[in-house]
């Protein structure tokens, strides 16, 4: 029995160990094309705002407390760049169980960005984003330059001297 736990532990580490290494190659790779429904029902599509300026995604869930003072945090990047091209896509992951909170907690917020909705985790996957918060950042030839899980205050202001590079070049 105790040898059945050492190997499924074991397998357990190998998988999370795998994860992050994928996440850590996802860096310099083209960003995974996306459609993805907004909160007006419209479609939103990754390659056409390629090109326009850096793209700021942030994989979120309304129910965890750290993705939601990410997309906060961002908010404030996009209002602050927004004029110089930064593009910020939130793209919620909540369940059938919890997709209901998405809408009327952006529309108190007012955000002036898009929410979007991936509900089946089909984009969070293509993205390695298997936890929340996460985020990534993606230069105007459509090249992921950053990734990063979780958030914790502070990790914006590392975001944000990337963002900045990316808006001058």
């Amino acid at each position: 029995m105790k040898l059945v736990q050492i190997i499924l532990l074991v397998s357990i580490l190998t998988v999370i160990s795998s994860a992050q290494n994928d996440e850590i190659s996802s860096v310099g790779r083209n960003a995974p094309n996306f459609k993805l429904e907004n909160l007006n029902s419209e479609i939103i599509e990754l390659k056409s705002l390629i090109g326009t300026g850096p793209v700021l995604v942030c994989f979120w869930s309304s129910c965890c407390k750290s993705a939601v003072a990410q997309v906060e945090a961002f908010s404030y990047l996009f209002k602050k760049y927004s004029d110089d091209g930064l593009i910020l896509l939130a793209i919620a992951t909540d369940d059938e169980k919890t997709v209901a909170k998405v809408k009327p907690y952006a529309k108190s917020k007012n955000y002036k960005f898009p929410v979007l909705y991936d509900t089946d985790n089909e984009t969070a996957r293509v993205y390695y984003a298997f936890d929340v918060p996460y985020s990534v950042l993606i230069n105007r030839e459509g090249k992921i330059i950053y990734t990063h899980l979780g958030y914790r205050k502070g990790d914006e202001i590392e975001a944000e001297k990337m963002i900045i590079d990316l808006l001058i070049e």
